[in-house]
């Protein structure tokens, strides 16, 4: 089958197989597979121009909602988080959807800045896990496991409770939550400008932002990833929305250029990553949070590492 503005022919059955596979795994982690499906798309299919990103946004667009309803079903959305997220990444995503058309066009400087973006991303997070650092998440975490484990999910008034995402506050200053008998807090402003600032490089880089916020979220502010998934990921599908608007939007003032998304290849991308999404949300709170954690590092820094090797070596 020939996408005709990506210039991509492959089998109709390759997109959905791949998004599937590779959506199932991440979404576990709070994060889409979009990260992963954009150097599939430049290196296996060769998909190089700027047009990849914004179709990189459409798969986000149409994988992500079942995941997000999952995790609503659950009780384990932190709305404060997510309206946070939402309110950072949107107008940043603007932003990166620019630099993208304008200073990275050549798919080897992109591929530098995206390499080191996630390298970072993935060594903050090994760090963290190699220090073993417990505390009130990974208490919860741990006291969380153990209660799916033994089947008790929603059994019982106590588990139901314990279960989900409590007492959830958003304010000026700090925003804060309980989840499995503990607070959480977080600098309110200081995620804002967080969320603003991934929103651009997530803009840049055709994601919503998940990838890189998820880690953030467990690594450096030290919440549960059990929590922090369905903020993401609701935060990467609204970011999505908008930035596959403005790639739009922007595509007639760059004729020289593939800038709109090929939605074809995008739709059947996503149709594999829906199915792939509902069920990683499903199956997350029978993974251990380490699993999760050390999974989001092994995909993150393979994908960098494939990125910066041809570039530095």
């Amino acid at each position: 089958m020939l996408f005709p503005v990506s210039g991509v022919e492959v089998s109709a059955l390759v997109p959905p197989l791949v998004a599937f596979a590779v959506s199932f795994v991440t979404s576990m982690g709070g994060v889409s597979g979009a990260f992963l499906l954009l150097p599939f798309q430049m290196s296996v299919l060769g998909f190089t121009t700027p047009a990849v990103s914004a179709t990189n946004q459409v798969y986000n667009i149409v994988a992500i909602p079942g995941g997000v309803l999952r995790f609503i079903r659950e009780g384990r959305m932190v709305w404060p988080l997510t309206l946070i997220v939402v309110a950072g990444t949107l107008p940043g995503v603007l932003v990166g959807a620019l630099v993208r058309v304008r200073y990275l066009p050549d798919p080897a400087r992109f591929k530098l800045f995206a390499g080191a973006v996630l390298l970072y991303v993935g060594g903050r997070l090994a760090f963290d896990l190699i220090r073993a650092r417990g505390g009130e998440a990974a208490s919860a975490e741990e006291q969380f496991h153990r209660l799916v484990s033994a089947g008790g999910t929603g059994d019982g008034a106590d588990a139901g409770r314990l279960a989900r995402v409590t007492a959830a506050r958003l304010g000026l200053r700090r925003t804060a939550f309980e989840f499995y008998g503990q607070r959480f807090e977080i600098p309110t402003l200081g995620v804002l400008l967080l969320s603003l600032a991934v929103g651009a490089v997530a803009g840049v880089y055709g994601i919503g932002g998940g990838a890189i916020l998820a880690p953030f979220f467990v690594a450096f502010f030290g919440l549960p990833v059990y929590t922090v998934a369905g903020a993401a990921l609701a935060g990467t599908f609204v970011t999505s929305i908008a930035g596959v608007g403005f790639y739009h939007a922007i595509a007639p003032f760059y004729p020289h250029l593939a800038v709109a998304p090929d939605w074809p290849l995008g739709l059947l991308f996503g149709l594999g990553g829906m199915v792939g999404i509902y069920l990683g949300a499903r199956c997350q709170k029978h993974v251990p949070a380490k699993g999760i954690k050390w999974m989001l590092v092994v995909v993150i820094v393979a994908v960098a590492a494939s990125y910066l090797r041809p570039l530095l070596g």
